[in-house]
């Protein structure tokens, strides 16, 4: 029995098979969301280099307006579902909408670097309530097994599509308004949505314990944000600096902290067993360092293409489409193959491919062609990460209790967040300190400040590759399920309650 909530009345107990009347209005408000919070990511990072420009950002801190969003959504996801839980998720979807708005609307008019790494934090913050409580929303709203299939669909579609369609957005906006809209344009987007969510989206709640583990929250959290900061010390004062050593002292006790207190607490926020699960830590690793070496490479080639090849911001929404369709095409065979095959092989040879892709990108120069070298290198990597996702989703559930399954898509979520914060953060200290030293020993002309860019890139693109290398090791040594395993598994999802 589920227990839901009308606009206007009391709670309302309904029959799991009951189905709601104003269901498919809900999936397309919940859509709506979950596109912007996917749009955010595309967008931005087109508006990159306009917006380190405008608010004079130094090489060192420009991550930040990446790493700042993915760090608290990662960071604060799995406490933001569970308060969504256990506080009402329409009412966290609604307040998560309105918070967006706001933050983006601060940003938006930030006048300067502090404001809008300040803003964009606020925003990561607002989607770890938003996310889950779509997520959540869906679970809850649609009871049938075929109808809550096409949902997902839905869902997993904007999720891919989503992020094609802000890269084009993001070079639009940067190019004929302003790098603010594209912060501005989601306020109007959010405060709508949730006007309209008011009427047409029913409240739920989980019951049971619903203590927070704050203490857990806070460890994670600041322990991340001190690794993240400890980069960028590391990029301004060198490696051995105290000022870097302190931030990754700290990061260190606090995330031994995090783990102590998980081990310990009643109600973890993420419960080790979890994670500790062979095929399950497998998927969170490659998770990881899937997020680690994808945010690096577009960090790296939004400035390659603006900066060095002279595009346009548009121009660089575009070179980037390839990409986006080439997983979108991979991961619809990878759903055919899975059951041939199984999911390691999948992923070994998906993480495999998309590693070569990288590697390719280690071949740009000043004046090297896009076709010869950075579309067959995103092709590559497009079709390695479409083919690897699917199975990477599945085995991150695999043998999960029922009461356990929402943590575990949040931890894949959250791995993917903080892969992203982490790798973006460490890749652009090796970048300025790459670049650094390559011009120490130069005369800086500006073909010499050039090929020292390209000379950060390059290196850049390398470990990229080492991190989805990793990925596929982790895969292909940790990941047990087989063909019939999931099968199986499948059979337990779809069976009739």
């Amino acid at each position: 029995m589920t227990t839901v909530t009308d606009a206007t009345g009391p709670p309302v107990h309904l029959n799991p098979r009951e189905a709601d009347p104003k269901r498919w209005l809900a999936l397309a408000v919940i859509a709506v969301a979950q596109l912007m919070v996917v749009l955010d990511a595309s967008i931005v990072t087109i508006a990159l280099p306009s917006a380190q420009k405008s608010l004079h950002i130094s090489t060192d801190n420009r991550q930040w307006m990446v790493t700042a969003y993915t760090l608290a959504f990662g960071g604060l996801l799995l406490l933001g579902g569970r308060i969504a839980d256990y506080a009402g998720r329409k009412r966290m979807f609604i307040i998560g909408l309105l918070g967006f708005a706001g933050a983006s609307a601060l940003g938006g008019a930030a006048i300067n670097a502090p404001m809008l790494f300040g803003a964009r934090a606020l925003q990561g913050a607002m989607a770890a309530l938003l996310a889950p409580a779509a997520l959540s929303l869906i679970t809850v709203t649609f009871t049938e097994v075929k109808e809550r299939a096409t949902a997902f669909g839905v869902y997993g579609a904007i999720a891919g599509g989503g992020a094609a369609i802000g890269l084009i957005m993001g070079g639009v906006l940067t190019q004929y308004a302003s790098w603010r809209w594209c912060l501005y344009v989601n306020v109007p987007i959010a405060i709508v949505t949730a006007l309209v969510a008011v009427p047409i989206v029913r409240e739920s709640k989980a019951h049971g314990n619903t203590s927070y583990d704050i203490p857990g929250a806070v460890t994670v959290t600041g322990g991340l944000a001190s690794l993240v900061y400890g980069f960028t010390q590391a990029a301004q004062n060198g490696w051995t600096a105290a000022s870097t050593l302190g931030y990754l002292g700290a990061a260190a006790v606090l995330l031994t902290a995090f783990v102590v207190i998980e081990l310990r607490t009643k109600n973890p926020l993420l419960p080790m067993r979890v994670v500790l699960d062979r095929t399950r830590g497998g998927s969170f690793l490659s998770s990881l360092m899937v997020g680690s070496g994808l945010m690096g490479m577009f960090l790296f080639l939004t400035y390659y293409f603006q900066e060095n090849l002279g595009y346009s911001a548009l121009k660089t929404g575009f070179a980037f489409l390839p990409f986006s369709a080439g997983i979108i095409l991979a991961a619809g065979a990878s759903s055919k193959i899975i059951p041939r095959t199984g999911p390691k092989p999948v992923m070994v040879g998906g993480f495999s491919a998309a590693t070569l892709g990288m590697l390719w990108l280690t071949q740009i120069g000043a004046h090297t062609s896009f076709t010869a070298h950075v579309l067959p290198a995103e092709i590559l990597i497009s079709i390695g990460m479409g083919l690897a996702f699917v199975p990477m989703s599945s085995t991150a559930l695999f043998g999960v209790p029922s009461h356990d399954a929402g943590v575990a898509s949040a931890t894949l979520n959250t791995t993917q967040q903080i892969g992203g914060s982490l790798g973006t953060a460490l890749l652009n200290t090796v970048f300025a300190s790459t670049t650094a030293a390559y011009l120490a020993t130069r005369v800086g002309t500006p073909a010499v400040r050039e090929a020292a860019q390209i000379h950060g890139y390059t290196v850049g693109f390398l470990i990229g590759a080492v991190f989805l290398g990793v990925a596929a090791l982790s895969a292909g040594f940790l990941i047990k399920a087989t063909r019939d395993d999931m099968a199986a598994m499948d059979t337990m999802a779809t069976a009739p309650v």
